[in-house]
C-alpha cells in the first residue's frame, strides 16, 4: 500500500483543524503538529495559509458535491422530492454534530470573505458550481409543471442555498433543528409547491 504523502497529511489535518476551530483559530503550527510533520514543512507544499484553505474548501466541496449528486439523482422521485431528500440528508449530518457545526462553506464565508480576497473569490466560484445541479433539478420540475415558473431556475437554486445557509446559522445559535425544519416546511409549502395545489 502506497504511503500517504506529507501534503495529503497536511490537507487532512488542516481539514479537521479548520472544521473544528475555524480559519482564524487554525494556526499553521497546529496543522503541522496534527499532521505529525516537522516545522517548516507547510511552506514546502503551500505558498500561503489562504492557498491551503482554498484547497481544504475544494476538498469539502467535493464531499458535498457527492451528497448532492446522490440526493438529486434521477430515480423516479419528483424533483421537489429530490430537493427535500438533499436537505434531509444534510439535516442528518448536522444532527450527528449536535446542531453545532454547520457547513464549512458557510462558516468560512462568514469568517473570511471580508478579510481574504482570494478566499472570497474561491467561495463565489464554489457557490456558482454548487447551484448548478439544483438549478437543473428545479428546471426539470418546472418543465413538468411541478415547480412554479414564476422565477428562473437559477434564481430559485440560489435562493434555496442562500436561505438554507441562513437556517443553518440560526440552527448553530439555537442548537436545535427547528430553524431547518421551519425552512423546509415553508419552502416546500410555497416555492416548491405544485402550481395546481395553490
Amino acid at each position: 500500500m502506497a504511503r500517504q504523502s506529507l501534503r495529503e497529511n497536511l490537507l487532512e489535518a488542516g481539514f479537521q483543524t479548520i472544521w473544528n476551530s475555524g480559519y482564524s483559530a487554525a494556526g499553521v503550527r497546529d496543522i503541522v503538529a496534527a499532521a505529525g510533520a516537522r516545522p517548516g514543512s507547510f511552506t514546502n507544499h503551500f505558498a500561503s495559509k489562504e492557498e491551503f484553505a482554498g484547497e481544504v474548501l475544494e476538498r469539502y466541496f467535493a464531499y458535498v458535491s457527492g451528497l448532492v449528486e446522490k440526493a438529486l439523482a434521477q430515480d423516479g422521485t419528483p424533483p421537489a422530492g429530490r430537493l427535500r431528500r438533499y436537505l434531509d440528508v444534510i439535516t442528518s449530518k448536522l444532527e450527528a454534530h449536535d446542531w453545532a457545526r454547520g457547513c464549512m462553506i458557510g462558516n468560512l464565508s462568514l469568517e473570511t470573505a471580508v478579510q481574504s480576497e482570494p478566499l472570497r473569490r474561491r467561495l463565489v466560484d464554489i457557490f456558482e458550481r454548487w447551484g448548478q445541479p439544483f438549478a437543473a433539478c428545479i428546471a426539470e420540475g418546472q418543465a413538468a409543471g411541478e415547480i412554479t415558473n414564476a422565477f428562473d431556475a437559477e434564481d430559485l437554486a440560489d435562493f434555496l442555498l442562500s436561505s438554507w445557509q441562513g437556517a443553518m446559522l440560526r440552527m448553530k445559535v439555537e442548537r436545535n433543528p427547528e430553524p431547518l425544519e421551519r425552512f423546509k416546511k415553508i419552502i416546500f409549502g410555497t416555492v416548491f409547491e405544485k402550481e395546481t395545489a395553490r
